[in-house]
Parts: C-alpha cells; structure tokens; sequence
C-alpha cells in the first residue's frame, strides 16, 4: 500500500449510522481521485454490511469491487465500482454478480455520458447498471483538499432527488450529483 487515508466523520444523517472513522488504504496503482470516489459511495451508499476492497473468495467471481454488500449467503447484494472501469468487467459483472444491483460513481456527467456511449456500443445488458456523476467543480475542489487526514461533517446525501451536503476539509459542499440509468 502506498498511502493511507483516514476519515473523521462528523454524522449528522439519522437515516445512516456512518462510523466515526474511516480509512481507505491507495493501492500503487490507484490515485487520490480514486480514493475520494470510494468515500463518497462509502457514505452515500452506506448499510449493514458494506465493505471496501474485500476478498470475495468466490473462483466464479474473479473481481475485487471497490465496494460491496453481501447478503447473507454471502453473494453480493450491491456492486458499486469507482473511476476507471472496463466495459468488459461491467458485461462479465451483469453475469456473475446477477441479483446484484450494479452501480459506477464518476467524477462528472461527461465521464458518465462516455461510459454510457461505450456501454451502448458494445451492447450491455439493459436495466442493469445505473451511474452516479458528481459535479465536477464539487469534486475538483474536494480533491484539491484531500489529505492523509480528513475532517467531514455530512449532513445528507440522497437519491430522491440527488443531493449532497456536507463539509470536507473546512469547505462546505451543497449540490446535486445525477444518476444515470443503463
């Protein structure tokens, strides 16, 4: 691992029992912007049982998510990939992890649109996937801000409509983010 990053979590959403500290460990080959992506669905999609980066032990999965939730089968129950992703690792997902539901988090809604206009022309399945794209000044900002200690202060994130409030490093954040379907 080439860096740690922790999060101290200030939680002020009744509807999530976010832990008060989170550390997300940067692989070598992963940058920052990777990890910021990881904490944002982390707190946004949080529940009993979400994990980050686990060893599925599963020969008929040979994929590690950036997040997951297992059910109690131990089969996963949500899929959720960060940043970069392959078209072929989302069509081979559609099979493998098929009750999952499948969700990719993205810097902005132009690298969303790109994923979808690739995923349309190699074909996916459709009604399978669905894409989160934040707001790229938001997230730009956030980022620059990022260091191996973090203060947050989340006030809510939801989908109905989508919408985050929270404050990151001192710098209050209050804007929509869009979910795409496929």
């Amino acid at each position: 691992m080439s860096a740690r990053f922790a999060f101290d979590i200030t939680n002020e959403d009744k509807r999530r029992k976010l832990p008060e500290r989170v550390i997300i460990g940067r692989q070598e080959t992963e940058t920052t912007r990777h990890v910021l992506l990881k904490f944002l669905g982390f707190v946004l999609f949080h529940r009993e049982r979400l994990q980050m980066e686990v060893e599925l032990h599963d020969d008929n999965i040979p994929f590690k998510p950036d997040l997951v939730q297992l059910d109690y089968t131990m089969r996963p129950a949500l899929w959720v990939e960060c940043g970069e992703v392959s078209v072929a690792k989302l069509d081979k997902l559609a099979v493998k992890v098929s009750d999952a539901e499948l969700w990719v988090l993205k810097r902005s809604p132009a690298e969303a649109e790109a994923l979808i206009r690739e995923m349309t022309k190699h074909e996916l399945r459709r009604k399978r996937y669905r894409v989160i794209a934040f707001d790229p000044e938001m997230f730009d900002e956030a980022l620059a801000s990022v260091g191996t200690r973090n203060e947050v202060f989340w006030l809510r994130g939801d989908f109905d409509p989508p919408h985050l409030q929270f404050d990151f490093n001192g710098l209050w954040f209050d804007c929509e983010f869009h979910v795409l379907e496929f």
